[in-house]
């Protein structure tokens, strides 16, 4: 998750974000950080309590199998952020190696990616992208804590008056997506219960599948897993976000820079290069090589997952059918691959692909929120029910993302 998570949120959209309005957001940065994982909680707890995933729990939110289809369009649209990823390492490639253009790296990133993940080799790149988000949100965070000795770029009234609740009028689009995307987007809230499931947290704890009296204590053993998880990985996004956001809002709105289409990576690597010298510059490339590439395959192979999922729901085959899931899965890999691809070739502009990606996500939070709430109070076994202030927790957060976008429809579409 955290892998997933600390890639073109963090360091495009949080970024980009920070450079076009400068501290004003910093609020909605935390609080997207904080809002969403108590969502992501009753999310994996229907999953072991019940030992169903994702999708078969929403698909039981009336009206049946539109929340299915709605987040097959978001992860369809989602996949410009993909897109704009292999750009990104691109891009980064084609410095260190000017002969070889971006557009030739695009297309070895994609058969690179496809011989990995096709060949069975994820469970390597997952112990990679746990190095690289721990290797990356350190240096990133020494940056932040060495901006603050930089009073051209960084002072504690700037941060106070990015506490203060107001929204960015001329940024309000990059910020609606940067809510969208930045700490557990609504593409890992689908994601997760599945990860829940291949990590075994929700394995011989299904309440459905009362075998004996241990049950019960077995299901509330890996929810207390599942929760310090959570905690563990928002500890980690929630600095890596901050300091991102911090560093654009800083050294890149200080000097009045914009990631762009063709120099976004040019851009970004000021926030190293101003922080912690010039000597840091290949840091800055290794680490955004790992980070958007490290995204890639996390993304990738979940979201093959739940449209293996999906499938199956649909009817195309039964659930103890693991050679014809695997099928699909593999079939559904080189679609997410293709799509990025195709995303990339027509509009080539990595920051705006973001932000669409974000945009799409940041619309679909109120349905996921209150889909979960649905099946909070109707479908988890009381015996395994959360107390009573998780209940209100869940509540809120469903209230506040509604009122959040329908704040955003009203002054994009309305006003």
């Amino acid at each position: 998750m955290a892998a997933s998570i600390v890639g073109s949120g963090e360091l495009i959209a949080t970024t980009t974000l920070g450079a076009e309005v400068g501290y004003v957001a910093l609020w909605m940065v935390i609080f997207s950080c904080f809002i969403k994982p108590i969502i992501q909680s009753e999310m994996g707890r229907f999953t072991i309590a019940t030992a169903q995933t994702g999708l078969e729990g929403f698909d039981k939110v009336p009206p049946r199998k539109v929340i299915i289809w709605l987040w097959a369009v978001m992860t369809i649209i989602t996949q410009l952020q993909i897109g704009a990823m292999y750009a990104g390492v691109s891009q980064v490639l084609n410095l260190v190696f000017p002969s070889v253009s971006v557009n030739v790296f695009v297309i070895i990133l994609i058969i690179i990616t496809l011989f990995i993940l096709l060949g069975g080799g994820y469970n390597r790149i997952e112990k990679l992208a746990m190095i690289k988000v721990g290797f990356f949100t350190m240096l990133t965070f020494t940056a932040a804590l060495l901006l603050m000795r930089q009073p051209q770029y960084f002072s504690w009234e700037k941060v106070s008056e990015g506490l203060k609740f107001n929204l960015p009028d001329d940024g309000l689009k990059t910020a609606v997506a940067v809510f969208g995307i930045v700490g557990v987007g609504a593409a890992e809230l689908f994601m997760y219960p599945y990860w829940c499931v291949e990590k075994g947290y929700a394995r011989y704890a299904g309440y459905t599948l009362l075998r004996d009296g241990n049950e019960v204590n077995r299901a509330k053993g890996w929810i207390r897993v599942m929760n310090i998880d959570i905690l563990a990985s928002m500890f980690i996004y929630t600095i890596a976000t901050i300091a991102f956001y911090l560093l654009g809002a800083g050294i890149l709105n200080g000097m009045g820079l914009m990631p762009s289409a063709k120099d976004m990576i040019k851009v970004l690597s000021n926030i190293y290069t101003k922080t912690l010298g010039e000597w840091s510059l290949w840091l800055f490339y290794l680490g955004a090589i790992f980070t958007l590439y490290g995204t890639i395959f996390a993304s990738t192979a979940a979201n093959s997952r739940v449209f293996a999922d999906m499938a199956r729901i649909l009817g195309r085959f039964d659930a103890d059918d693991y050679p014809t899931r695997l099928k699909y899965q593999k079939a559904f890999t080189i679609m997410l691959i293709a799509i990025p691809l195709a995303f990339y070739w027509i509009f080539q502009s990595p920051v705006q692909m973001v932000l669409a990606g974000g945009i799409a996500q940041s619309v679909m939070l109120p349905i996921i929120g209150w889909g979960t709430v649905y099946l909070h109070h109707n479908y988890l076994p009381k015996a395994l029910k959360p107390p009573l202030y998780v209940t209100i927790a869940l509540w809120f957060a469903s209230i506040l993302i509604t009122l959040l976008m329908s704040y955003y429809v009203w002054m994009k579409f309305i006003s």
